[in-house]
C-alpha cells in the first residue's frame, strides 16, 4: 500500500494481507512514520516538505472485510494533515481515500472530511457511520499525497 504524490513519488505505508473470505489484516510500515504528540494525543505522521500526513486509526468497531466493497479499508486509512510548521492539529483537516478497483489494482481518490464527525461513537451496530455528505471533493493539486495505491 502506497501514498502517492502528484509527481508520482510513492511512500509505502503498509502491507495488506487478504484471506479468501475477504477478511484482511494490515501491517503498517512504521519505518516511514515519525512519532508526534499533537493536541494531547500521539500520532504517527509522514513528514512532507509543507504538510505532514498523520494516520488516524479508526477508533470504533470495524469488520475488516472487503468481500462486498472496500469501505472497511477506507476507514482503516484515515489521515489528518497539518502544516509542517504548525504546532497542533485541526480535526477538520481530515483525509478520506475513496477506493475503487480497476484491472486488479486499487486506487484511492482523496476527499476532505471533518474528523469531528467521528468524535462520538456511532450507534451500536453501525459499522459505517460516514455518509456521502460528510465527504468533500478536494483539489488534488492542493495536497501532498492525493492518491492511495494498493498493488
Amino acid at each position: 500500500m502506497y501514498l502517492e504524490a502528484q509527481n508520482g513519488t510513492r511512500v509505502q505505508i503498509a502491507t495488506l494481507m487478504i484471506a479468501e473470505d475477504g477478511s484482511y489484516a494490515v501491517s503498517m510500515n512504521d519505518t516511514v512514520f515519525t512519532d508526534h504528540f499533537l493536541s494531547m494525543r500521539p500520532f504517527k505522521c509522514l513528514e512532507g516538505p509543507a504538510k505532514h500526513w498523520c494516520h488516524v486509526p479508526y477508533p470504533y468497531e470495524i469488520a475488516r472485510n472487503i468481500s462486498g466493497d472496500l469501505t472497511d479499508l477506507e476507514y482503516d486509512f484515515l489521515f489528518l494533515w497539518k502544516g509542517a510548521t504548525e504546532y497542533g492539529i485541526n480535526m477538520w483537516n481530515g483525509v478520506y481515500y475513496d477506493l475503487f478497483e480497476t484491472d486488479g489494482n486499487v486506487t484511492g481518490t482523496l476527499y476532505e472530511l471533518d474528523m469531528n464527525t467521528l468524535a462520538a461513537p456511532p450507534v451500536a451496530g453501525d459499522l459505517r457511520p460516514l455518509e456521502a455528505g460528510d465527504l468533500h471533493e478536494s483539489d488534488p493539486d492542493s495536497h501532498w499525497l492525493p492518491h492511495l495505491i494498493i498493488e
